[in-house]
């Protein structure tokens, strides 16, 4: 067989394929995590992707394109001196070959060299990934050394990595080799047809022996002088693309040049280098989760990476509600692609019903097919009322009335759907089912299935209402009655502010625990309460619904010691039945979670359990690789574990872990726009404990920018504005 290349007649050589299972991922320990759009790498810390429970490969469009790739030197896995850190489009891991085994008195010049090889592996993702080893010899003399990658390519889908049982697969064809080009051919379930290709300048391709990993080898064998550096390396592309995969790169040509950082709107500069480290860590993630797509000129937040590196209609609504001050177009954009998804129609296999706002976007193969119904599904209780909240904040800081304009058809079918549809018994409250069959069970951010019990351990029966998903009703119904009333439909806003007013008294009767003295996680199919202690109740306080005389009972119940773990708020109250520190949703610690707890505690004026609170969720941090906040930790005392300890499964960077320290700064700060009247307004701002002071310099608002300073005079919080526009009135409450 013959292929012609630059008007060479190449041979092309077939390899049959037949790569091993796909062991299913149930452990994220260990793994590097680059990204650069809707590219994904997981890497040891060595930079080897090899199968294993961990998912590690390339991933484009919830596709696996390389699902091995190992470095072999002399014959050796080359040993870790310092790991890649991750969380960006490049970086380096420094490797080396070290003696494992050798004789006291063996001093050959052999053993000795083995101590003279310095690596570097660098790595950027640029329409596909390039990597280039730089090797540097530190022997007396010349030296020879065997290179060799081991690669594959599985094109598992990413559900399939996760364990999903598929009924069948695509047919991958034969490995093709033209020169040191490896091409890897597959054609999925629905025909779509995609080719991956390895490039390998200077290298020999052989087939991979028998039993051994990978598919084929790639092979170099550079000859290194005394001092001097030899460099090589591969690249691995899609050669006719997924779809939503990036376009194939111009030949990739690796790079030292540093990771692009997110120049951030807003900065956050205090006296506690810390907070400065997790706010600037934040920032950085959400840019890294920054992903094109759905649609053509269209932009996401990816929810997380590795596994959720999609369009999540919640995830993304609350980060970017953190994030607003700092950056207002990741909301901007948010608003617009989630209501260009906005369903339309009643479509019981995908939880759908007019005017929803979609839990979950994907397009790998298994949702595309149908395998799984994640490709378009709307299973979210509480998207559609966070939509209507995101539409009104953002008005708020921005004062864009052309941005309602556009959006307010899809805010009219968005509250259409809270007051019909979401309502499934008439009783004022959004209640969920399941009625496509291989959808959630459970439509809130909670969605293990062990997650809505009560105070006696009984998972709760459907149809649920969730406490939260009251109170986001709630505030979404002040948030819209506000714009309908800058719009001249006082008739529309006033019957909105009575409804709310029904729902908040409403809300009170029915979810109220005397005993308790705070409110039910939930009701459950019965109207009866599941009363267990929670931090769902700390999003109540958030959303506003909570009746000032309640809150401080509330508060009290949300901070109590089965509650906090000292590194944060526990999602379920330790002690009571059914608790785990281990527990996705009943034990462990959230970031996002305890920041918007942090937010209804200073909101609930709380301001002084709001600053602790806030004190713990900074020190995880401050004790965690990089300051990154993952998705997740495990809710163990602070007292008997030391540091936070890790969940397996968490995702890191992920999009409302990354945007917590942002709502806990303006938490803190008490910073409330009302961009319509000009007016800033800072509400008895506190500072964390131990933070003398701090500067958020470029706070957008209203099109402009500024810049207020914070210091700490005795008990008391000083404001002072830096650079503000004219006309603008920034009210303090102290």
């Amino acid at each position: 067989m013959f292929r012609r290349r630059s008007g060479i007649r190449m041979t092309v050589r077939l390899i049959p394929h037949d790569p091993p299972p796909v062991v299913p991922a149930t452990d994220l320990g260990g793994v590097v995590v680059l990204k650069a759009g809707s590219l994904v790498l997981l890497t040891d810390p060595g930079g080897d992707v090899a199968p294993d429970p961990r998912g590690l490969g390339l991933y484009a469009a919830d596709t696996r394109i390389a699902s091995c790739l190992r470095l072999l030197v002399d014959g050796q896995v080359p040993a870790v001196l310092r790991p890649d850190r991750g969380g960006a489009e490049a970086g380096t891991c420094l490797l080396s070959i070290v003696e494992v085994r050798r004789a006291a008195d063996d001093r050959s010049a052999a053993a000795t060299a083995r101590h003279a090889l310095a690596i570097e592996r660098r790595r950027r993702l640029a329409g596909g990934l390039s990597e280039e080893l730089a090797m540097t010899s530190f022997a007396d003399g010349p030296r020879e050394v065997r290179v060799e990658v081991r690669f594959d390519a599985d094109l598992a889908d990413l559900f399939e990595v996760r364990g999903v049982a598929r009924r069948r697969r695509g047919r991958l064809g034969p490995i093709e080799v033209v020169g040191d080009a490896v091409t890897v051919p597959y054609e999925a379930t629905d025909g779509q047809r995609v080719r991956v290709r390895a490039t390998a300048p200077g290298a020999t391709v052989e087939a991979a022996p028998p039993g051994s990993s990978g598919a084929v080898v790639l092979t170099w064998r550079p000859t290194l002088p005394p001092g001097g550096t030899v460099t090589l390396g591969w690249s691995v592309a899609v050669e006719e693309s997924l779809p939503d995969a990036p376009p194939p790169p111009r030949p990739p040509r690796p790079s030292r040049a540093a990771p692009r950082r997110r120049e951030p709107a807003a900065r956050v500069r205090s006296s506690d280098p810390r907070l400065d480290r997790t706010v600037l860590r934040g920032l950085a993630d959400l840019d890294l989760l920054v992903t094109p797509g759905p649609g053509t000129g269209e932009r996401f937040l990816a929810a997380g990476v590795p596994w959720f590196t999609a369009l999540f209609g919640r995830d993304a609504i609350l980060a970017a509600l953190a994030a607003l001050p700092f950056d207002p177009s990741l909301a901007v954009d948010t608003l617009r692609v989630l209501a260009r998804l906005q369903a339309d129609a009643d479509e019981p296999d995908r939880d759908a019903e007019p005017g929803k706002i979609p839990h979950e976007v994907r397009g790998g193969e298994m949702a595309r097919t149908g395998e799984v119904v994640f490709g378009r599904y709307y299973g979210s209780a509480d998207a559609t009322p966070l939509w209507l909240v995101l539409l009104g904040e953002t008005h708020d800081w921005t004062g864009d009335g052309a941005l309602v304009e556009e959006l307010w058809p899809n805010a009219l079918r968005a509250l259409a759907w809270v007051e019909r549809h979401g309502d499934l018994d008439g009783d004022g409250f959004i209640e969920y089912r399941r009625r496509a069959s291989q959808g959630l069970v459970h439509h809130g951010w909670k969605d293990a299935l062990d997650a809505i019990r009560d105070r006696t351990g009984r998972v709760a029966d459907g149809p649920i209402a969730l406490c939260e998903v009251q109170g986001y009703a709630y505030d979404a119904r002040r948030r819209l009655a506000r714009l309908a009333r800058l719009r001249g439909d006082g008739a529309l806003a006033d019957r909105l502010d009575r409804a709310a007013d029904r729902l908040g008294a409403a809300f009170d009767a029915a979810f109220w625990v005397p005993d308790l003295e705070t409110y039910a996680i939930a009701l459950d199919g019965a109207k009866r309460p599941a009363d267990a202690v929670a931090s769902n109740q700390g999003h109540a306080l958030w959303s506003g619904i909570v009746p000032p005389a309640r809150a401080a009972a509330v508060a009290d119940r949300l901070t109590s010691a089965a509650m906090r773990s000292g590194w944060g708020l526990r999602t379920f109250a330790a002690g009571q039945p059914g608790y785990s520190p281990l527990g996705y949703h009943t034990g462990t610690v959230w970031p996002h979670d305890t920041a918007i707890a942090v937010a209804g505690l200073a909101r609930a004026g709380r301001h002084e359990a709001a600053a602790l609170l806030a004190a713990e969720l900074l020190d995880a941090a401050a004790a965690l690789p990089e300051q990154r906040l993952p998705e997740l930790y495990c809710g163990f005392d602070r007292a008997r574990s030391g540091e936070p300890v890790a969940y397996p499964a968490a995702c890191a960077p992920q999009a409302w872990a990354a945007a917590a320290p942002l709502l806990v700064v303006r938490s803190l700060l008490g910073l409330r726009a009302d961009a319509p009247s000009g007016t800033l307004h800072v509400e008895h701002p506190r500072l964390p404990p131990g933070t003398t002071r701090l500067e958020v310099a470029g706070l957008r608002f209203a099109g402009a920018r500024v810049d207020l300073r914070f210091r700490r005079v005795r008990d008391a919080v000083r404001v002072e504005v830096g650079r503000a526009p004219a006309g603008l009135e920034i009210r303090v409450a102290p």
